[in-house]
């Protein structure tokens, strides 16, 4: 049976800010705030390459209601070279892009159809087949409505795709717009729900597919892993989909072990090592570094410099030819015993009695000058200061684990 293809692309965020790339070096900063536009020239090749009957944007283009002058060159540049192909683009603007922005304004290329504030469905054909895409862009920013009620029910006949930017109803991990059941879009009877808003890529339902393809670059370290967009091959009661990569590099973990690990240049190696064969398999990274593993030397290794320092001296080792991929972040897993310290510390302290105290503070409390400004050693005394004690080694601790 004949059948269409399509892309299903969404959260775009040209020009988005970047959270958290102050303990990044400075001369990668360009390589990140670049990077959605990389993302978003990463999609065009692959649309130029691949030739798809249609290509849905489903919301977010943009960062900010006021889109960036350059944002919006590159957008439209990108455009018109899928015009050059006669590739049809069909977008609606989202939460971040509404219509009520301020602007300048650029006129799309003829290929590049955008829903108004309306739910509407645009019609084309493929392949002798009628294809209706119905959607609708953002009017503000904030849409509590469930703009889901508009779309029509979908006839056996043609294709029928749904375009929606939004969230499922009672979702507490994201702000909730143009709200959403399952079966509210299953009842429609589409052959495909384009969803766009959620970040992580993720199948809501198989048959028909409701799908949200997430955004097509990382902006900060809670967006881990590969990020992209769907190529979607479609026959009537059956969809096959294939998650194209689009990021310029990703966000991701590791850890490595520090086992038998005593000299410095020992370690940083070890993490060169990994970094390359990590690179060598995934590509650019941003990544967070938990070294595991750690013996009382290599601890008292660790502990000889401190954490920024660390962190500096590993970056400097790791400028791979060729490959983006930095540690943003450095953190010690301590052996148990060492975590346990803390606790062992305190319930010593629990144990004294007042002799004790007056052993242990007898050069503060014989200070000639200070003294007088103490509290006698009673009980109220040793009840406030073993809270401090307490406050201040689990901020020790905590430090040591960064």
């Amino acid at each position: 049976m004949t059948g269409i293809r399509f892309l299903h692309v969404a959260d775009l965020h040209l020009d988005s800010p970047f959270k958290g790339i102050s303990a990044i070096p400075q001369n990668s900063w360009r390589d990140i705030r670049e990077s959605t536009f990389q993302a978003f020239t990463n999609v065009i090749h692959y649309a130029l390459d691949s030739k798809p009957d249609f290509i849905l944007i489903v919301g977010d283009i943009y960062d900010g209601e006021n889109r960036s002058l350059r944002a919006q060159h590159l957008f439209q540049k990108g455009m018109e070279a899928l015009q050059t192909e006669g590739i049809p683009v069909f977008i609606c603007y989202g939460n971040h892009d509404h219509l009520s922005g301020n602007w300048v304004r650029f006129q799309l290329p003829e290929n590049v159809q955008v829903f108004g504030e309306d739910v509407e469905t645009k019609t084309l054909e493929v392949n002798g087949k009628k294809v209706h895409i119905t959607g609708f862009s953002y009017k503000e920013r904030h849409i509590r409505e469930a703009k889901h009620v508009y779309y029509p029910v979908a006839d056996e006949q043609d294709f029928h795709v749904g375009m929606l930017h939004g969230s499922v109803e009672g979702n507490n991990e994201h702000d909730v717009y143009a709200p959403f059941r399952k079966n509210d879009l299953l009842s429609k009877q589409y052959d495909y729900w384009a969803l766009g808003h959620i970040h992580k890529r993720q199948m809501l339902h198989d048959d028909p597919p409701i799908v949200y393809s997430g955004n097509t670059q990382s902006r900060h370290r809670k967006e881990k892993g590969m990020k992209g967009f769907y190529e979607v091959s479609l026959t009537k009661g059956q969809a096959n989909l294939q998650f194209i990569p689009s990021s310029a590099f990703i966000y991701d973990e590791m850890e490595i072990s520090c086992d038998e690990i005593i000299h410095a240049n020992e370690l940083i190696a070890r993490i060169e090592e990994a970094l390359i064969t990590y690179s060598e398999s995934y590509g650019n990274a941003i990544i967070e570094l938990t070294l595991t593993n750690i013996g009382k030397d290599t601890e008292e290794l660790l502990q000889s410099s401190t954490m920024e320092e660390w962190l500096s001296i590993i970056q400097e080792s790791i400028r791979i030819e060729n490959h983006f991929i930095i540690v943003q972040k450095l953190k010690f897993e301590l052996p148990q015993e060492a975590l346990n310290e803390a606790t062992m510390i305190v319930q010593m302290i629990q144990e004294w009695n007042t002799s004790d105290w007056k052993h242990a503070l007898k050069e503060l409390y014989q200070h000639p000058k200070g003294s007088r400004y103490l509290d006698p050693i009673e009980k109220e005394f040793t009840e406030e200061t073993l809270i401090e004690v307490e406050q201040l080694l689990t901020k020790v601790v905590a430090k040591r684990r960064e």
